[in-house]
C-alpha cells in the first residue's frame, strides 16, 4: 500500500454510509420494487440535505474542499452518522481542502511521563500513539500485555499482534472480534486524521497484505473513537480479567494516548491484578525493569 488516497477514501466512506440506511428508516416514499442500488440513492441524500444532487455527487467522488461545516452537517444528519463518523468527515474534509500538507511530526514520550507511569502502581498503564505502537508502559502493564510484548519488533504493536498472531490473541483477548472490529476502525479514523504518515501507511499496507481478515474489517470503512470502557483478557499466568479502561487524549503531546486498566475494589479481577504485580515484581530484573517497551 504506497499511499492512502483521499478521493478514494472519500468515496468509500460516504457510499458505504449510503448503503446502509434504506428509504423507510430515512423516512422517504421507496418508489418502485426494483432498486438497483443498496440503501439510499445519490439523490436521496441530496434531498435529505438539502443540497443540489450534482453537488453531492460531486462530493461523493471525493470533491470535499471548499464544503462548509454547515453543508458537512447537513450530510452528516443525512447520513446518520455518529459521532466518530462525523468526526472522521471533517477530517477528510479539511485534508481535502489542504492537500500535502506536512504530516503530524512523530512524538516521544517525554522522561516524565515515564516517571507518571512507574509511579502507577496499582494500575496497568501504557502509552500508546495512533497506530497502536507501545510507546511506553509501567511494570504491572508489561506483565499484564506480556504476550503482546512478545514480539521482538520494537515498538511492539497491538494491531500487529490481533491480526497477525491470530491464534495467541484469539487466546489473549476474550472478545477477539470486537477488538479486532475496534482496532481496524480506530486506524481507519487515525488514517481520515493523517494520511500522509508513511508508517500509518506502511502498517495498513503490512495487515493488508498478511490478514484476510483485517482486509474485510478495513473494507467496511468502519471508524471508531479512542474511549472509555470495559476489557476482557485471559492472562497465561492470573486467568480471566475483566477490566475497566480509561483512555485519556495528551493535549501536551498531540498524537499520543494514555490508557489506564482498573478493576473495582473487591471484585476478582482486583484480586488479580494484586497477583498480577506479585509475579511481576519477582519477574522483572532492575535491568529489564527500569525500561518500558519501545
Amino acid at each position: 500500500m504506497a499511499e492512502i488516497d483521499q478521493r478514494t477514501e472519500v468515496k468509500g466512506f460516504l457510499s458505504s454510509r449510503r448503503a446502509r440506511i434504506t428509504p423507510e428508516e430515512a423516512g422517504l416514499p421507496a418508489y418502485g420494487g426494483n432498486r438497483r442500488v443498496k440503501g439510499l440513492r445519490r439523490e436521496e441524500v441530496a434531498l435529505l440535505a438539502g443540497i443540489s444532487v450534482d453537488y453531492y455527487v460531486r462530493m461523493e467522488r471525493g470533491g470535499l474542499a471548499g464544503a462548509s461545516d454547515g453543508v458537512l452537517d447537513a450530510v452528516a444528519s443525512a447520513l446518520r452518522l455518529d459521532e466518530a463518523e462525523r468526526d472522521h468527515l471533517f477530517h477528510l474534509a479539511r485534508r481535502s481542502s489542504a492537500p500535502g500538507r506536512s504530516r503530524r511530526p512523530a512524538v516521544p514520550v517525554r522522561p516524565a511521563l515515564q516517571q507518571v507511569l512507574d509511579a502507577m502502581t496499582d494500575a496497568p498503564a501504557w502509552i500508546c500513539n495512533g497506530r497502536y505502537d507501545v510507546l511506553a508502559a509501567n511494570r504491572l502493564a508489561r506483565a499484564l500485555f506480556s504476550p503482546v510484548l512478545a514480539d521482538f519488533r520494537r515498538p511492539a504493536n497491538t494491531a500487529r499482534f490481533v491480526y497477525l498472531e491470530p491464534e495467541a490473541a484469539r487466546a489473549f483477548f476474550v472478545d477477539h472480534d470486537r477488538i479486532a472490529r475496534d482496532v481496524a476502525a480506530k486506524l481507519r479514523m487515525e488514517a481520515g486524521r493523517d494520511p500522509d504518515d508513511e508508517e500509518l501507511i506502511a502498517l495498513v499496507g503490512e495487515l493488508s497484505t498478511r490478514s484476510e481478515l483485517f482486509r474485510r474489517r478495513w473494507a467496511s470503512q468502519d471508524v471508531r473513537l479512542r474511549r472509555s470502557g470495559h476489557k476482557s483478557l485471559h492472562h497465561p499466568v492470573v486467568g480471566r480479567l475483566d477490566l475497566d479502561v480509561e483512555s485519556l487524549e495528551m493535549p501536551a503531546d498531540p498524537g499520543l494516548v494514555l490508557t489506564v486498566y482498573t478493576a473495582p475494589a473487591g471484585t476478582v479481577a482486583a484480586d488479580g491484578l494484586a497477583l498480577l504485580a506479585s509475579w511481576a515484581a519477582g519477574q522483572e530484573s532492575p535491568a529489564t525493569g527500569a525500561r518500558a517497551p519501545g
